[in-house]
Parts: C-alpha cells; structure tokens; sequence
C-alpha cells in the first residue's frame, strides 16, 4: 500500500520519541533524518545497479574483494544488527559503506554517529534504543517501495515535517536553519520564476539553511532548472543536501562556507566577480552581527554605489546588498528580512534611499510577526526585478500582517492567507486599500522621504467602535451603527426593518427581543435565499469537478488536481459578498491536506485504484508496559478510504438506530441511578457507598450484607446451623429436616439442600421478610440502587453486543462494495460532504455575527442616563433605609 502521510508522520515522530530525553533535538534530528534516508533510498534504489540515482546493495551484493569488509549499504543491513552489542559500530559502517559508493554523499549521510555512547546510552541500553529505532522504520507505513516515482514528494515532505517539528523544539538559538513552508511558498510564487521561459536558468539561496526554500523555488519553475545553495554552517550544508536528495533534485548544488567572507559561486571566467543568477531567493539571518568579519579584500564590488556601509552590528542590508550584486541585470529575487529595513536611519537610510531610486524594489510583503523559528519580530518580503527598472513608476505593497492562525507558540500562516498573497500580488490586485496599494514613487520618495514602512501607504485596522453620548443618555441605537452592517442589509434589506425601527435620521430602536435575534434572522425569507444561493454554486462546482474526481487514475498528478479544484470554487463563490471565497478556500485545501490528499494519493498510486476502498486496515496501538512491551496489539480496524461510519450510515441505519436506542435506554438507567444517589441523605448507606457520585454493585451488595446480618429469626437460626453442618448424606439430611421443619425452605426438587441455596434464602429474609424498621429504608435504598446498577450492566452488555454484530456486518460489506457505491460513499458522501460542511459553517457565522453585534448594540445602549440615575436613586434609599434600621444614622 501506498504511504500515507498521516501514518508516515505519526511513525516518524514516534521515532523521536524513542530519543527525547537523551539529547538536545537540533542533535537527534540526525539521527532521525539519517535513518529515514537510509530507508528511503534501500526502497527506492536497492540493488538495481549503476543506473539509479543513488548506488545502495545489501551484503549479500557487497562486491568488494575483501569478504571482511563487505558490510552492504542498505537498511535492510541495519535490520540485520538488532539486538547485537556492536549495532551502533556495525550502523556507522553501513552508513560510511554508502558515503565511499556515492561520493556525493560524504559530509552528507555521515553527520550522525550511532555508536556515540554519551548520547545514544552505553551496553544494552544502546542496543534497544538502535533496536527500537529501527523497528519503528521497518513499519508498513514507511515503506516507500510502492510510491511511484510522480508521488515521492511524499518523503520530501515527510523530511519537512521533521524540520519543522525541529525547528519548532529547538528554541530560539537553533531554529534559523528552516524557512516555514507556507513562506517558502509565497517566495517561490512571488518571485517570478514560474513565468521563466529560459531553460539555462539558475536560482540561487545565498543562506539556503535545509534548502526547503531553494527547492520550492525549484518546483516552481515549468521546468527543470540548475539550484544553487550556500549554507555557513557545515552540518545544516549537509541536511539540504539530504533534502535534495530526498525531493530527487540532482539539479541543485550546495556548498558550504560563509557567504560575505568566502562566497563559493564565482564567474567562472573571472573569479574576482560574483557568478550570476537569475533569481534569488532568501531567508538570511535577522540583523547579523559581525557580518564584516574577514570580508577585507573580499568584497566583490557588492558594497559600492549605495553611498554607504551597512552598519557592523547589523547585517540586513548586507544581504541585500549581496543578493543585488549577485542578480544579472534581469534578475528577480525574493528575500525576507525584518520590518526595521523598510524605516531605519543612518546609514541604512543611505542605502535604502540608494537601492529605491534605481527602482529596483518592485513589491514590499509585510507579513505576520512570529511567523519564523529563531525569532519573534515581524519580517517582510522585498521582491527585487531588475528588468523593466527604468519604467517602474512605483511599489505594490500588501499588508498581510492580520492574516495567520496561532499554532502552539508561533503563528502559522493558512491556505487561504497563503493564496490571497500570491493572487493579490501577481495579478496586482487593489479593490482592498486596507490589504494592498500600488504606491506611486512620488508618495514614497517626496511625501515620505523614502521610509518605506508599510503603515505609512496601508491602514489595514479597524475602524474604531465609537461610543455615542447622546444614546447613551436618551436611549436608541445610532445609525451610523447600523449602516455599519450595510454588507448585510444589502443582501437582507427586509431583515433590517424587521429587526430595526427609525426613531429618527440617526437613531433606532430594537423589534424583538435579543434572545429572539437569531430566530428572527433565520426565518428571513432574504437569508433562506441566500443560503439557496449557497447550495447552487456548491451544487455546480460539485457537478463540475465530479467527473475529475470519478475517474482518477496514474496519469492524474494530485498538485495540479487540488489547483484546478481550489480555482473552481473560488470561481463558484466569487458573487456570494457575505461569504469571503478565501474562506471557502481554506476549508477546501484544510480538507485536502487533512484527509483527501491521502485518499487521492492513494488511488492515483495504487494500481487497484478505488478499488482500495473495498480494503479495511487493522488499527494497531503499542504495548507500553509487561511482558508484551514494544509489541503491537490490535485495538480496532477502519476503511482503508471510506471510514465506517459513512458505509453504517448507507447501508446499516435500522441497526444504528437499534444502538442508539438501547445507548438512550442505558443513559437514563444510569441518570436514575445517579438522581437516587445524588437525593440520599448524607448520612445514609447509600451515600456511604458512593464515590463521586458512582456506586459498584458489590459495594452494595456488601454494605446489605453488613447491615442485615445480625438479623436473626427463628428460620435463620436453623439455616445457619445447617449451613454448618454441610455437606451431609441424603438419609441423614432427611432425618435432620425431620427435626428442623423451618428448613425444608432450602429443599430442591431432588430432596437436597446447597450452601447457595441457604445464603439466597437467608438473604431474602434478612433484606425483605424479617427487615427491621430501623433498617428498611436504608435497605430498600440500596436494595433499589442495586437493581438499577444490575440494569445499566445489562443495557450496557446489549450495547456492547449490538455495536460488535454491526462491527462485523459493517467490516463484511466493504468486500461487496459495487464501483457505484464505491463511487457515491467516497466522493459525495465522504468528499464533497465534508466539504459542504465546512462552509456551511461559514454560512451560520453570518447569522452569529450580526446577532452578536446587534445585541451589543442593543445593550451598550439599553439603559440611559435618566434610567441610571432614577434606579441609582431608588438603590441608594433602600441602602440608607436598611442602614438606618441597624441604627446608623449620619
């Protein structure tokens, strides 16, 4: 089966699990990311010779001369030494087997030392922690042998999720090497490169960190074109080398060395100069210090012409700067830096005054602070096009600092955030002044002197919520209130005079009542309308993308489907003014990268194709303690593509329903039971019992027998003695009952008496024949409680029973599953279901909207100053009148 990525992920993260705790995890993400390398390219390229990207052979195909040194390369090797004393040794020698077969690989693949005893443990402790670790990646689910090679960017972002989650854990000193995904991607769109027609065309990251930004750059291109990476730090050159081999980018080179005082890419013709590139992307790091450090007689020409140096203590306009000299006279870059370039003086102010003149700067992205690992402040993008400089007549600048969702400890850019900056910014959009203007030079160079802080050109806040003093003595809601809903009284204008009354030109006064709001808005004939509107444009991107989604098979590439699906109902939801289509956006691609990203991977990679959807998976959890620890043990089972629920709510709703009535049965069993428990007084038996208002059958049952067992009759006498005198011949026995008529109670048909039958008969006296007063209503409240809790354990078992017959009738239909039905529970009741209901959602947060806001109207506004003052009067007489009978007096 194909991987999924939720599995996949699920299953890498496990594997830091099996290290945290042992060392820090910008050091462990070698380890993991080593291991998910080997066993990437063992699946990929094992023993298939010279002709793959990647030479890899297990130790059976070892050809060196010496049988001692034939270790293999592959991960099927490292399986190979679980459970041995030297696995650590034997893995590094895998590891180094691989870096002399591929040379590319050496300073690459050999990072991560797996016989380091300081970090991995000593003697045993080592060998199951290895053990572990590699049992985790020999899972079903990291096995990438089945992905077809059109799908790979599986592992590529398999490789980014652990860079993030990195970077993410390693704290503000140690993040810096990974650019955020969502801010890749702007850059790699926004940059220009996916309009290159120029096959000889290079990009270039002068501080590529992982390379996650290089490569998405890369993709961006309509075709294949050379990347090149520098990276200071030799070990993070390293982890972008793996990223590119990982996202099967042979295309891209990487060196390491520091840009400013050793950069590595120079013309090949003349070293004293730069080589150059046609686009450049960026995420350098934020104000750097002590950028000058060993740049004497190495500065390439990059600093002169601006007028100035940048300052020593801060290295922003440094890369700039850099990135300028090394661009060719056409040249397009995008590269993040802090909000504090756009305005700051000195000589920054020089340079910027120097770099806006010669109009290079063709946009200015302002975007969300907290966005980056290492750092908090807001940042922006500068897109630089030297090409068609001389007639740019000013700057597109966006504000797209608001847009972004908090996720943990940093905020995140969304889907939709991501997609409105590219659109606005390629198609030059400005129908929202408060999210994007093309500012003229004269406004930037004459009115603000070359500051170009977005504040200065973009107000992208709220208009103030103004209180109004005359209202708020005479009562009525302003009109200027109101007409500041006018988006809905457009679209519902009989719903304003249904809810709203003028009292005059600028006051109104409330119909309804508030709790009456919401009701009132749902029974507007104008706001059933729209929701009608609502249902026809889903209903006709449905009809529309049905038949792509019906028939998907090899040739279907899932990146092109999902931006044909997201362009189609942005179209769809265009007119619909109250519904933002980049929300409906974001529902649609928070689904895709959820849940239908798996499913159509699954199918498009899968030569049984939908027919997966006939498959059911068990679902395993890990043992964590006992003899069994570290096994896996099978907790419950789901669709391979269509859950169960969907195929019970198709195909079993009689029995469902069945379920659902006995849940409610047991439910108000077990409310009865808890209202008795909840009524008993303090002091009673039953209350004796409880815990947190729960009672165990045979708490109650002991308490009974306490209570009753001193209760003595004439009967219970003689039972007890037989009791004792068990067992005992038949012919004695018959004698004895002789003697002791009261006994002949316990006699059963045989004419023989058990030990079970005098305790039951003992119990019926005590606790109902012979109860004394004294103890009655104790006993038969608890006698109660006990019949309800044997009824809950009942209902429960008949619950339990019918879910386990449903459970098995469910998991049977899936083999019988028509292509039809297939067809129906996946893509409508699954897909497009899920979809609808998510922007369903966005159709009820109209209605909460206005009816929050017009309540807060109404209430600002409720009481007036006369009314206050009258009922401020009133309380104060009644508090002087209560005091005065105290007897204080003043």
């Amino acid at each position: 089966m194909a991987v999924k990525k939720t599995q996949l992920y699920a299953s890498l993260w496990a594997s830091c699990d099996k290290l945290r705790g042992g060392m820090d995890s910008s050091e462990y993400k070698d380890y993991i990311l080593t291991l998910l390398f080997m066993k990437y390219v063992t699946d990929k390229f094992k023993n298939k010779g010279d002709y793959e990207d990647i030479k890899v052979f297990d130790k059976a195909h070892d050809k060196d001369p010496d049988p001692e040194k034939r270790t293999g390369c592959s991960f099927d090797d490292f399986i190979a030494l679980k459970g041995k004393k030297n696995i650590g040794e034997g893995m590094d020698k895998i590891i180094a087997r691989l870096a002399d077969e591929n040379t590319d690989l050496k300073g690459v693949i050999d990072i991560a030392h797996f016989n380091d005893e300081k970090k991995l443990g000593s003697g045993k402790e080592m060998v199951d922690k290895l053990t572990d670790l590699i049992s985790i990646f020999q899972r079903p689910e990291l096995d990438f042998s089945k992905n077809k090679a059109e799908g790979d960017d599986i592992i590529g972002d398999a490789y980014e999720y652990l860079m993030r989650k990195f970077a993410t854990e390693s704290g503000k000193s140690k993040g810096q090497f990974y650019t955020p995904a969502e801010v890749s991607r702007i850059l790699a769109n926004v940059v220009g490169i996916s309009r290159c027609t120029d096959s000889s065309a290079t990009v270039c990251d002068p501080a590529c960190g992982s390379g996650s930004l290089l490569i998405r750059a890369i993709d961006a291109a309509p075709f294949p074109i050379m990347g090149y990476g520098q990276e200071k730090e030799s070990t993070t050159a390293g982890l972008a080398k793996m990223n590119a081999v990982l996202h099967r980018k042979a295309e891209i080179t990487i060196k390491s060395g520091n840009t400013f005082s050793n950069p590595q890419y120079l013309d090949k013709s003349d070293n004293s100069i730069l080589e150059r590139f046609n686009y450049i992307v960026a995420n350098p790091p934020f104000s750097m210090k002590n950028w000058r450090d060993g740049i004497a007689g190495k500065e390439y020409g990059r600093f002169e012409g601006y007028g100035d140096m940048p300052p020593e203590k801060n290295g922003d306009y440094a890369w700039l700067m850099h990135i300028l000299k090394a661009l060719k006279s056409n040249g397009k870059a995008a590269v993040i830096l802090p909000h504090g370039v756009l305005f700051r003086g000195n000589a920054e102010a020089t340079i910027r005054e120097a770099i806006i003149k010669k109009h290079w700067i063709k946009g200015i992205i302002s975007l969300p602070a907290n966005l980056f690992y290492g750092t908090g402040i807001a940042a922006c993008v500068l897109v630089i096009d030297k090409e068609g400089a001389a007639n740019r007549q000013g700057i597109f600048m966006i504000d797209a600092s608001r847009g972004y969702v908090k996720d943990g400890n940093k905020n995140r850019l969304r889907e939709r955030d991501i997609y409105r900056i590219i659109t606005t910014f390629n198609e030059q959009i400005t129908t929202d002044p408060k999210y994007a203007r093309f500012v003229l030079n004269d406004e930037i160079e004459k009115k603000n002197e070359y500051n170009l802080n977005i504040t200065r050109y973009i107000d992208s806040t709220d208009p103030e919520d103004i209180q109004d003093i005359y209202a708020h003595i005479h009562g009525g809601i302003p009109a200027v209130d109101i007409d500041g809903l006018k988006k809905y009284w457009g679209v519902f204008p009989s719903l304003k005079t249904e809810l709203l009354t003028a009292i005059s030109e600028k006051y109104y006064n409330l119909n309804v009542e508030h709790e009456n709001i919401r009701q009132t808005i749902y029974k507007n004939a104008e706001f059933s309308e729209y929701g009608e509107k609502l249902d026809d444009a889903f209903a006709a991107w449905k009809s529309k993308e049905y038949p792509a989604l019906s028939t998907l098979d090899e040739d279907v590439s899932a990146r092109e489907l999902i931006a044909s699906l997201a362009e189609a109902i942005l179209i769809e939801f265009e007119n619909l003014t109250l519904i933002d289509k980049y929300d409906v956006y974001q529902v649609l691609l928070a689904y895709w990268n959820e849940v239908m990203n798996d499913d159509v991977s699954l199918i498009i990679s899968e030569p049984d194709g939908y027919a997966n959807a006939r498959a059911t998976d068990n679902i395993e959890e890990e043992i964590t303690s006992g003899k069994k620890k570290g096994e896996m043990k099978i907790t419950g089972w789901e669709g391979r593509l269509i859950p169960k629920n969907i195929v019970i709510d198709a195909f079993f709703r009689e029995e469902k329903n069945a379920i659902e009535e006995a849940e409610n049965v047991a439910a108000e069993t077990e409310s009865q039971l808890s209202d008795l428990i909840e009524s008993a007084d303090e002091d009673s038996s039953l209350a004796d019992v409880a815990e947190n208002g729960k009672v165990k059958a045979k708490d109650i049952e002991a308490k009974i027998a306490e209570l009753t067992q001193h209760v003595e009759t004439e009967e219970t006498i003689e039972l007890v003695n037989l009791l004792e005198l068990l067992p005992m011949q038949k012919k004695r026995l018959q004698a004895y009952l002789v003697g002791h008529p009261l006994c002949k109670s316990v006699v059963n048909e045989k004419g023989n008496v058990t030990k079970t039958a005098i305790v039951d008969r003992l119990t019926i006296i005590r606790t109902v024949e012979s109860i004394p007063e004294s103890l009655q209503e104790d006993v038969n409240q608890l006698k109660e409680a006990l019949e309800l809790c044997g009824k809950v354990s009942e209902y429960n078992k008949i619950v339990k029973d019918l879910y386990q017959a449903l459970d098995e009738k469910c998991r049977a239909r899936y083999e019988t599953l028509t292509d039809d039905e297939i067809l129906d529970l996946l893509v409508n009741r699954k897909w497009f279901n899920s979809i609808f209901s998510g922007i369903s959602d966005l159709y009820a947060a109209i209605s909460h909207h206005l009816t929050n806001r017009i309540i807060e109207l109404a209430e600002r506004y409720e009481s007036t100053l006369p009314q206050l003052e009258s009922d401020t009067t009133k309380y104060e007489a009644k508090v002087k009148s209560h005091l005065e009978r105290m007897g204080f007096k003043w």
